[in-house]
């Protein structure tokens, strides 16, 4: 099975390293000095007390690479739509793309019935570009719940967690599917194979939604940010109404509001993506983590003042630090405060 990883950066890279360990013939696309160590000195991943080294082929220009078999999309989901163009060289006929993304991915309404089957989401596919080029009929949903970190160029460092669910957006188990989780678990990944994958994407979008942009904005830790009464309590406010969002949609959640927290909170001292983007001067996810949601609830005619008062203040601090870019917002609400 030929697999490209596009963006092969913390996540990308530890994929990277476990799938070619199991035999998969892997490609990588990075840049910079990180594609520069891995060209020289191969990727090194660190896990559990050991080091392990691959030297996958490297390249920040996926036409030398050919038509896949499978793409691992592992970019910042703001980030896709501007990298169709040089993607298409990747994509042959039956060539599959697995969204390793957070959020809301293009392909949510794909296969999905009722009222909204075909739509597409501004806030995620500026003028659906991605629903059109990469089209949602190559798509494999896949949850990304590993912690990892690039600690050095062509250095990845595993923090905690090996599940990546995956699933068809139609919900039936495919060969494809099958074959693909097989391999994630020879590379010692956990993969089941999810006939509802929708309900895992909102499982995890449910924590990150609230949890992201409260700690950009206080700089807390997950372990703070779920024990203070406060934001505790605007964390679930905010929960609430996504979960009436996503209910309407007809997903169902497996953990009530109070057990998603407190898992939260159990990880510990942990830093959001959010936060860690704003800290070191990198775009946040701020569309496809909240405005999206704000979106959808748009859709279904749900309000959300808490959402919309977050969202309006991380937005605000992502403008003032020059971290916004290449965002384009879902039709505005009236401003919560007026």
């Amino acid at each position: 099975m030929k697999i490209c990883i596009y963006g092969a950066g913390a996540i990308g890279g530890y994929l990277g390293v476990q799938l070619v360990r199991a035999g998969a013939d892997v490609s990588l696309v990075a840049r910079g000095a990180h594609l520069a160590a891995m060209r020289a000195n191969g990727l090194k991943l660190l896990i559990d007390g050991e080091e392990r080294v691959v030297r996958p082929r490297c390249t920040d220009n996926p036409a030398e690479l050919g038509p896949q078999d499978v793409v691992i999309v592992c970019l910042k989901a703001h980030s896709i739509t501007g990298a169709i163009e040089a993607m298409a060289p990747l994509l042959g006929p039956r060539t599959r793309i697995v969204t390793a993304v957070n959020g809301i991915p293009y392909w949510y309404f794909y296969r999905h019935g009722g009222r909204h089957e075909g739509a597409t989401l501004e806030s995620i596919d500026p003028g659906g570009r991605q629903w059109r080029e990469l089209t949602p009929q190559r798509a494999i949903g896949c949850i990304v719940y590993p912690a990892t970190e690039i600690e050095a160029p062509g250095v990845i460092r595993h923090v905690y967690g090996n599940r990546f669910p995956l699933g068809e957006p139609s919900g039936e188990i495919s060969p494809d599917v099958e074959r693909l989780s097989a391999l994630f678990v020879a590379a010692g990944l956990q993969a089941p194979v999810l006939e509802r994958i929708r309900d895992e994407i909102w499982l995890k979008l449910w924590g990150n939604v609230c949890l992201n942009p409260i700690s950009a904005l206080t700089h807390a830790t997950l372990d703070v940010i779920c024990s203070d009464p406060t934001t505790r309590a605007l964390s679930k406010a905010i929960m609430l109404e996504t979960q009436a969002i996503a209910e309407t949609f007809g997903v169902k959640f497996r953990v009530d509001v109070e057990r998603r927290i407190e898992g939260a909170r159990k990880v510990g001292a942990h830093k959001t993506s959010m936060l860690q983007d704003l800290e070191h001067g990198r775009p946040m996810e701020i569309d496809p983590l909240v405005t999206v949601v704000q979106e959808m609830g748009l859709l279904t005619g749900i309000p959300t003042p808490a959402l919309d008062a977050v969202l309006a203040l991380v937005a605000q601090r992502a403008k003032i630090a020059g971290l916004y870019g290449d965002h384009r917002p879902a039709p505005a609400k009236t401003p919560v405060f007026a």
